[in-house]
């Protein structure tokens, strides 16, 4: 087997699409916000990505049938302008698998001409926030001051290790190899759980930079769902929060 293999339609007629990606990751903002615009904008898959990088394993649906795991991509048409959008079930297993499949997904788009690349991903802090800030790392001018105009925070201490994976490496390797200027943006995260919370900052400062209509609703929901949560586990007598601890660690 191939590394990496693509099954995608063909004749596909695509111009020059913006590239949205969204991985697992740190709390798992991106593929929350990637996943969340393909089902609000009734996006089309158009390819899937198998690859030996991606855990040895297979998913189980409801009805207890089996898929193998793989990333997939989206494609959507909005007043003209055409966006692809890459999501899925995990990331490469290893830094070889991470470049392996950025790359292979990067060349397979390069046949549309894309004109901006844009990843998503979670910045992890260790603490709850109220409202998390969204962080942005460039490889694009025009991006980063508009970005900067809609709250954006490009600070050169955050975050310190630099961006690792998928949202880090789709953004270089775009830029540096296949001459596509982009963007990433980080919403914050205490990383301990999924963040509908951090996801829904993320999208709605993409949408603002898109000019795109979203309703956010629905994330805005999960968000108090999990606020709600994460409040009763605070209110945990400390007999309660430590034998919870056990429990889980056990």
């Amino acid at each position: 087997m191939e590394t990496v293999i693509i099954k995608g339609q063909s004749k596909l007629k695509i111009n020059s699409p913006v590239f949205i990606a969204g991985l697992p990751g740190i709390g798992n903002v991106g593929k929350i916000a990637v996943d969340y615009l393909i089902e609000k904008l009734e996006a089309k898959k158009i390819a899937d990505l198998y690859s030996s990088h991606l855990p040895p394993q297979v998913m189980i649906t409801e009805s207890s049938r089996a898929r193998l795991v793989r990333n997939e991509l989206y494609f959507k048409r909005l007043r003209k302008k055409d966006y692809l959008f890459f999501t899925g079930d995990f990331q490469g297993l290893t830094s070889q698998g991470q470049y392996d499949i950025s790359f292979s997904i990067l060349e397979y788009i390069s046949k549309f001409n894309p004109n901006l690349i844009i990843t998503l991903g979670g910045y992890q802090i260790g603490k709850l926030v109220e409202v998390p800030r969204v962080l942005g790392a460039y490889t694009s001018d025009d991006a980063r001051k508009k970005l900067e105009s809609l709250g954006v925070v490009f600070s050169k201490n955050e975050p310190g290790g630099g961006i690792i994976g998928g949202a880090g490496l789709l953004l270089g390797l775009g830029y540096e190899i296949f001459n596509v200027e982009g963007v990433c943006l980080m919403g914050e995260t205490s990383g301990y759980f999924s963040d509908p919370k951090s996801a829904k900052q993320v999208v709605s400062v993409l949408a603002k930079f898109l000019n795109l209509d979203i309703d956010i609703k629905d994330l805005e929901d999960k968000a108090k769902e999990i606020d709600e949560l994460t409040n009763k586990m605070m209110e945990l007598p400390a007999s309660e929060e430590k034998k919870e601890d056990l429990g889980y660690f056990g």
